[in-house]
């Protein structure tokens, strides 16, 4: 039942992958008909939410577009800093979202922040304890890291979790804001654009929180779904 449901989640996460990066070169391609970049997008919606203490900076890598709270800055990949189509449009207001929730104190987006570092020090230590834990499975300190390596994954798990909700108001903010702007989309055909391509963005956290239930379950499974001698 676990390798079955891996196996699905696994094709999900791949057909979500593969439709998402299609959609964002696609949406890549199509010029805005108001001729602004990325850049001045997130400037727009900054100014027009009443933010000004956040820098927009472009960084390398593709799709590595992120708000940073803890520096609050918005980081742009250089084809959305730089890019005036609907795709760069959508992402750099996106970012913003996060931004605009940062402002307004949204409660998940605090949440969010506030496991960061418990996250990171999770995520690190599951794959040690973990592998340690197969390794010496039928020893008593073996289930004992299994254990530790459940624990961790709990908390990994519930991250991926509380970040959807996070994700889904960034865009949901977004999208209003683009849909109130006309000098940002000029026809509905560019923003029902702008929602499909956040939209398929956020299907690849839904596939990634469901990947980490999945792992949960296997775990929970492996550690207490059998008798132990």
């Amino acid at each position: 039942m676990g390798l079955f449901l891996f196996i699905i989640i696994a094709i999900a996460s791949f057909a979500v992958q593969w439709r998402f990066k299609s959609k964002f070169k696609e949406y890549s391609e199509t010029p805005l008909l108001s001729g602004l970049s990325g850049k001045d997008v997130a400037a727009k919606m900054l100014h027009d939410n009443g933010i000004y203490d956040v820098q927009i900076v472009s960084v390398e890598g593709q799709l590595g577009d992120h708000y940073n709270p803890e520096n609050k800055t918005v980081n742009l990949s250089p084809e959305v800093y730089q890019g005036r189509s609907i795709a760069a449009a959508a992402v750099a207001a996106h970012e913003c979202g996060h931004a605009v929730q940062h402002a307004k104190a949204y409660s998940w987006l605090r949440f969010r922040s506030a496991m960061v570092p418990v996250v990171s020090v999770a995520a690190n230590l599951l794959q040690w304890v973990f592998m340690l834990g197969l390794i010496m499975a039928f020893s008593s300190l073996g289930y004992t890291m299994l254990l530790i390596a459940f624990g961790a994954m709990i908390v990994v798990t519930l991250f991926s979790v509380v970040t959807l909700p996070v994700e889904f108001d960034a865009s949901n903010r977004a999208l209003a804001w683009l849909r109130t702007n006309q000098g940002i989309m000029q026809t509905s055909d560019e923003n029902v654009k702008a929602k499909d391509a956040l939209w398929w963005a956020a299907m690849t956290y839904v596939v990634a929180a469901l990947g980490s239930i999945a792992q949960l379950l296997y775990l929970a499974m492996m550690l207490f779904g059998g008798r132990r001698d």
